[in-house]
């Protein structure tokens, strides 16, 4: 398989980023996404994201952690996909896309990216570890 990707960073966090509006890229081979996201044997980066398209929105986020399971959503890894998508004409300025937690609204100023974020519902307490549930 061979895909165009770009790099992205984002105040520490690096992210592979493939323009899949055509919807061509393997979504459910996570095994894949675990290659690609692997230091030293693939590209490398923290996650995976995929540019969709989505009816009514700008776009659509579809993220992968490192480790090749889906995710919800990533305030930095969202950050670089807004400036991505307005990079390639997916967005203006200013947008409004979606992820797994619902919708997000994406303003871009030249290098800088600022992103909504939904409010926190419930905050669990697993394992010992904080998680965030929306």
């Amino acid at each position: 398989m061979s895909y165009t990707f770009f790099k992205y960073h984002g105040t520490g966090n690096d992210f592979v980023i493939v323009d899949d509006r055509k919807n061509e890229f393997p979504r459910e081979n996570t095994e894949y996404v675990k290659e690609i996201c692997t230091r030293r044997f693939g590209v490398g980066a923290d996650g995976l994201m995929l540019l969709a398209e989505k009816e009514g929105y700008d776009f659509d986020m579809i993220y992968y952690n490192s480790d090749g399971r889906p995710s919800s959503m990533c305030g930095n890894g969202g950050r670089c996909l807004a400036h991505f998508a307005h990079a390639v004409g997916a967005m203006g300025k200013s947008g409004v896309f979606t992820a797994p937690d619902g919708e997000h609204r994406a303003t871009v100023n030249g290098e800088e990216v600022e992103l909504s974020m939904n409010d926190v519902s419930e905050i669990d307490l697993r394992d010992g570890d904080d998680c965030v549930l929306n």
